[in-house]
């Protein structure tokens, strides 16, 4: 742990170690990209053909400038948190590209009109992601800063989930979930902005208010509870964000704003109490979904047995459950299997895709970066000095941690499906801009936790003031005695 609380002089000086560590760490993740390219390429009966080639260049280009401002900005910040994500959005773009080719030769077949490249899509929005990281490294030049905008960003969050709520349904809903901005050849889901918005509201709420939740309140059955009064700003926030995710039918968000909430009411009290609490909420608010939202009940009776609705609303998860068991241990290998028969395999279900072609091998690996990733990013919390820097940073990597599990225990058939999507892989610009921001401060957290020089030892208390001790002894005999 010293490692971690005393940065080397070279993190301190410049960070070169760190960043010629992480320089090699993403060669090697654009290699295993383009190992996936071609591997995708031959597997459906082609070779690395130039839309491959254009793809992986335009995406190195992008990590080399994203990889020099980390170099200018945050020098000494951890060097493997970007190579991770380097991996995982390449891993994404080389299957989605596989998801497109396989519907564009669907749509060669019945004579329709191929469908534009959702691929180009996301490699779009990938630059604006580093770009977008590369923006909060420059302005949030000290992780303290948000801090002082606590309220602000917990009144920018509940709005942003609003904000659809309120919209007529031609400019909100997309498959039955009021949570998008639809415009014409537009569309963002701000759901995914007010999460970040919210865990840094919660961090500076619960760093301003500590003692009250570890010290004032009443005792109940050995318990500490803290006042209403000293609670309820951070219960009104959370209670309104997840009604209105409630009203708007995404399940999958409330769940992830509740439990990352809690955990780090959790990490800011270290008291058990909170997560009995957060699981006796939890309970009681799904028993009250189940009985009053029908869409609830429907997730829940599929999760229960997909085969009864198999021709129906169980057709998806029965799908992403037998292209799984197909891909067995080592995978059809990428381009060989079907995942283009599971309903929005680039989105809700990349997860199942990753299991058929790539086999559990694969699947395991690419569970073991994302715990990579939020490990590294617990550590860049706890290595902080400041306690809002610790909340923010574990807030951020449990929310990391949290919506992969949800995520994979949705497909899984492990829980009820969420509608979450897999951070950094599935399609989507709003959910790939709001993780990329995620990784910017969590570097941001890091640097700023690695160049602090070490602190200064402790002086000496004076003589007068230091600790004495009265010793005893029995008197030894005279000489001669």
């Amino acid at each position: 742990m010293s490692g971690f609380r005393h940065p080397p002089p070279q993190a301190r000086s410049g960070g070169r170690v760190p960043r010629n560590a992480e320089l090699l760490l993403c060669v090697g993740a654009l290699g295993l990209t383009a190992f996936a390219y071609l591997a995708m390429t031959t597997g459906i009966g082609g070779g690395f053909d130039g839309r491959a080639v254009r793809a992986l260049g335009v995406f190195a280009v992008f990590v080399l400038v994203t990889h020099l401002a980390v170099r200018r900005w945050a020098a000494a910040a951890d060097p493997v948190l970007l190579p991770c994500v380097v991996l995982l959005n390449g891993l994404g773009l080389v299957i989605i590209d596989r998801l497109d080719r396989a519907e564009a030769a669907i749509a060669a077949n019945s004579g329709a009109a191929v469908p534009s490249s959702d691929a180009a899509h996301q490699l779009v929005w990938t630059g604006l992601g580093f770009a977008l990281f590369i923006a909060v490294l420059v302005v949030v030049r000290d992780h303290t800063r948000p801090a002082n905008y606590g309220y602000t960003c917990g009144l920018a969050g509940v709005v942003a989930l609003l904000i659809p709520a309120l919209l007529p349904s031609r400019f909100s809903e997309v498959n039955g979930g009021k949570s998008w901005i639809l415009l014409s050849g537009f569309s963002i889901q701000p759901g995914e902005f007010a999460k970040v918005l919210l865990i840094i509201f919660v961090a500076a709420f619960l760093v301003a208010n500590r003692e009250l939740f570890t010290s004032a309140g009443q005792r109940v059955l050995g318990m500490t509870f803290p006042r209403l009064r000293d609670l309820a700003p951070l219960l009104l926030v959370t209670f309104v964000a997840v009604l209105v995710l409630v009203y708007e039918k995404n399940l999958g968000f409330s769940l992830l704003v509740f439990g990352t909430v809690l955990a780090m009411m959790y990490i800011a009290t270290g008291r058990a109490t909170w997560l009995f609490i957060g699981l006796a909420m939890f309970s009681v608010g799904a028993i009250i979904a189940y009985q009053l939202f029908d869409h609830v009940r429907v997730r829940v009776e599929v999760w229960r047995d997909p085969l009864a609705t198999y021709y129906t609303t169980g057709y998806q998860i029965s799908q992403a459950l037998f292209g799984m068991g197909t891909g067995g241990i080592v995978g059809t290998g990428i381009g060989s299997g079907r995942p283009q028969d599971v309903p929005f395999a680039k989105t809700d279900f990349i997860i199942s895709t990753i299991g058929e072609e790539m086999g559990l091998i694969g699947l395991a690996g690419v569970l073991v970066l994302f715990l990579i990733l939020t490990v590294r990013g617990f550590s860049a919390a706890m290595t902080t000095r400041d306690a809002f820097g610790k909340l923010l940073g574990g807030g951020l990597s449990f929310s990391i941690g949290w919506q992969l599990f949800v995520v994979v225990g949705g497909v899984t058939k492990l829980i009820p499906l969420t509608g979450l999507t897999t951070p950094f892989m599935s399609y989507g610009g709003s959910s790939l801009l709001a993780n990329y921001m995620i990784l910017a401060l969590l570097m941001r957290i890091s640097h700023d936790a690695r160049s602090a020089p070490p602190p200064p030892p402790r002086p000496a208390a004076p003589i007068a003031d230091a600790m004495t001790q009265h010793v005893s002894r029995k008197l030894l005999p005279r000489r001669g005695q």
